[in-house]
């Protein structure tokens, strides 16, 4: 099968062709499964070994780990899992590949990540590396959504991109101009300052006659 692989700064990216099948299978379940149509043994960089060892000190991940080997679920391992983690688990989002954790949604596998350094690198490579050129916020966000996965990451996202000082000022400014505000000195004495808004060109309602009866 070949499959569209598109290489990033410091980081890679995977598309699989259309109509790539969903993974059922687990590293625990035997011979070595694909991630995305490609054997993750062939894509462990830097990045991957790296995340490989912030999952030992992560006890959600460790949890998680446990579950997804056993053959039979655990509701005391589950009561031990954050909110979303457990959300995601009982609906068979997570995948154990080769010693890595990935997250599922729809047709996509993301690398699941924990350390808060590498969710920095994520978000600046996808937004802020010269290849990314300060995108959009949907573009940079379709980009992290086929990279990489934490829990609430779409609003870290959000909250990061609204940080960005270069994307603010270079992002395209929509509606009129904005008007020139003038200070309005306050009146001293009463009826000093009066406004009044003059509404004209109404059409007269047939229904009231001009002349009073």
């Amino acid at each position: 099968m070949e499959t569209d692989r598109r290489k990033n700064f410091r980081f890679c990216e995977w598309t699989p062709e259309s109509g790539t099948p969903d993974i059922e299978k687990t590293a625990s379940e035997g011979a070595e499964t694909p991630i995305l149509g490609i054997s993750s043994s062939e894509l462990h960089n830097e990045l991957f070994s790296a995340v490989m060892k912030t999952y030992v000190k992560h006890q959600q991940c460790g949890r998680l780990f446990q579950l997804l080997q056993q053959k039979y679920r655990s509701p005391e391992l589950e009561s031990q899992l954050e909110e979303l983690r457990l959300r995601d688990y009982k609906e068979n989002k997570f995948l154990l590949i080769d010693g890595l954790l990935y997250h599922r949604e729809k047709h996509t596998s993301a690398l699941a990540i924990v350390d808060r350094d590498q969710i920095s690198l994520i978000l600046q490579e996808c937004h802020d590396c010269p290849h990314m050129g300060h995108m959009s916020e949907d573009r940079t966000k379709g980009r992290v959504e086929s990279t990489a996965w934490w829990p609430k990451w779409e609003q870290e996202l959000s909250e990061y991109i609204d940080t960005c000082e270069r994307f603010q000022k270079a992002k395209r400014k929509h509606g009129n101009k904005y008007g020139l505000l003038q200070h309005i000195e306050e009146p001293k004495n009463p009826g000093e300052t009066i406004n009044m808004d003059w509404v004209t060109g109404l059409v007269p309602d047939a229904r009231i006659t001009s002349t009073p009866s």
